[in-house]
């Protein structure tokens, strides 16, 4: 099983602890809908699904291919599970990374059944060769292979059987326009509303056979970052604290406690969210600070601090990228307790020269 992206790992790992082992991985597989019906939330993707596959199961057609976009652990991988139950068709699952040539995805879509989904993650990732191989067997259902090399070389059509590509995504935009206008049904999918995440927490609560209230419920909701994903393991993680330190039921005060031992406060951040904010409070004034000296600050790669900590921080308005830097906002010194400079822009000139 594929996560919908590395970056979300890593986040999960900060937030929960360890990768999860085989049988975490079994429970999340558990978790899952299984049909549109049980999926909660996306209400204008699952609206507008529903349609496609249902004139696609009128017709006895295949459905068309599905773009998926937004941030990890949203649902992606799971709605495409759900599109291959609801068509009743077996489904297979690649990532972008794992395709490095076009003969890696000749020989996936040769083995194609006919009417079966082909769900490729982290589609951006893929290299161009197959990209470009791609094209082709999303609008023709047919891969030209090539045998020999030099200018011996003779390409071979080979004929594919009718199949749905279902692509997912996390930026959208790193996608070529002639891949992205070969899907017929693209979809965005936005961050959870807490209460949308406390219908997951409830729903997972009664597969896990877990007692939770309202608000324990609530409060795990309110720190899930607005993503079922992270919503799921931070209730396993809570579970696990009321089974030890309580008597197994979820209370609002018995998850604030479970959630304050693996370092997810009110909001969601966690100790690396922290880091970054406490150091450019505290070593820099609230910036602009440039990106490499931030990372330096906290230990972390450049990339690290840029792809899991930055978009949350930004999306919760505690951090600001400008030209100049990174800039802590007003909510960020209130969030963390600390009062701001009466001036944040006296010395910040050799910060500065760091860049953004």
């Amino acid at each position: 099983m594929n996560w919908d992206d590395t970056t979300d790992a890593e986040a999960a790992e900060r937030l929960v602890g360890p990768v999860a082992d085989r049988e975490d991985q079994a429970v999340e597989a558990a978790l899952r809908p299984k049909d549109l019906g049980e999926f909660i939330g996306q209400e204008k993707v699952r609206e507008q699904l529903d349609l496609v596959l249902r004139a696609a199961r009128a017709r006895g057609a295949t459905a068309d291919h599905v773009l998926l976009s937004g941030a990890p652990g949203l649902g992606k991988t799971t709605l495409s599970m759900i599109i291959a139950a609801e068509m009743g068709a077996p489904i297979r699952i690649t990532s972008g990374p794992a395709i490095q040539h076009a003969g890696d995805l000749a020989a996936i879509l040769s083995s194609l059944q006919e009417g079966e989904v082909l769900f490729l993650d982290e589609i951006h990732r893929m290299s161009r060769p197959a990209e470009e191989m791609l094209y082709m067997a999303m609008e023709d259902f047919r891969v030209d292979v090539i045998v020999g090399k030099g200018p011996g070389a003779t390409a071979i059509p080979l004929e594919l059987p009718p199949f749905t590509l279902v692509g997912a995504t996390t930026r959208a935009g790193l996608l070529p326009p002639p891949l992205r206008d070969r899907f017929g049904f693209t979809a965005h999918m936005e961050f959870y509303e807490p209460a949308e995440l406390e219908r997951v927490v409830h729903r997972s609560a009664n597969l896990l056979e877990v007692e939770i209230d309202a608000a324990g419920a609530a409060e795990i909701a309110g720190r899930s970052r607005g993503t079922p994903r992270i919503a799921n393991r931070l209730l396993r993680r809570v579970r696990d604290y009321a089974q030890v330190k309580a008597d197994g039921l979820i209370t609002r005060d018995i998850a604030a406690a479970a959630l304050a031992v693996y370092e997810v406060d009110a909001r969601g951040l966690d100790r690396l969210d922290r880091a970054v904010l406490e150091a450019l409070l505290k070593l820099f004034g609230g910036g602009p600070v440039g990106l490499s000296t931030l990372a330096v600050a906290v230990g972390e790669e450049r990339e690290t601090v840029e792809e899991v900590a930055e978009p949350f921080l930004v999306r919760e308005g505690l951090l600001a990228r400008t030209p100049r830097g990174r800039v802590a906002t007003p909510a960020a010194w209130a969030h963390l307790g600390l009062t701001p400079p009466r001036s944040q822009t006296a010395g910040n000139g050799q910060q500065d020269l760091f860049g953004a």
